[in-house]
């Protein structure tokens, strides 16, 4: 069985924008593009939250944005979800302005996805705040997912250097 993993807005923003001049910005692009060629490894999920984050802006570029989702499983947000990203606010465990990055982490948790896949490091793939919501989730009866970026989950999910090492139920 394919694992799942949702798709954050800034990973397809790295996968279509021009290339970029800084040294940072293009490794982004080539690793999100590196991952993308290796996608079929995985069954693949964004939300209506990343449709709308991807619509928006330069209309040529947001065309590039929606064409690479397109096709896309969309998981469903529903008041669950924003009522746990809002908590996620009010507990301070994410600042105000980051309503959109809770809800990304929401939908991903309550759907049950095995990675959360982005490039967001300042408020998702952060570990010190990772930790705070997987306590609070925990406390919850639910699990956060595996947050990563594509450089992180690059390679073959079960290669022969790993499946010695892997756990017995998986």
């Amino acid at each position: 069985m394919k694992r799942k993993v949702y798709i954050e807005t800034s990973v397809i923003s790295y996968l279509t924008a021009r290339p970029s001049k800084t040294i940072l910005g293009a490794a982004h692009q080539q690793l999100t593009k590196l991952w993308w060629d290796q996608r079929i490894s995985y069954d693949l999920f964004v939300s209506q939250i990343v449709w709308r984050e991807c619509a928006a802006g330069d209309p040529d570029a947001a065309m590039k944005r929606l064409q690479a989702i397109e096709g896309l499983d969309v998981l469903a947000v529903s008041e669950e979800m924003i009522q746990l990203a809002e908590n996620l606010i009010t507990q301070r465990l994410l600042p105000t302005k980051a309503l959109e990055d809770a809800l990304h982490i929401s939908v991903a948790t309550v759907h049950r996805v095995d990675f959360l896949l982005t490039w967001n490091c300042r408020h998702i793939a952060n570990p010190l705040i990772q930790e705070g919501i997987a306590e609070y989730l925990e406390l919850k009866g639910l699990f956060l997912p595996i947050i990563c970026t594509p450089e992180e989950l690059l390679g073959e999910p079960y290669d022969e250097r790993r499946d010695h090492d892997r756990a017995p139920w998986h």
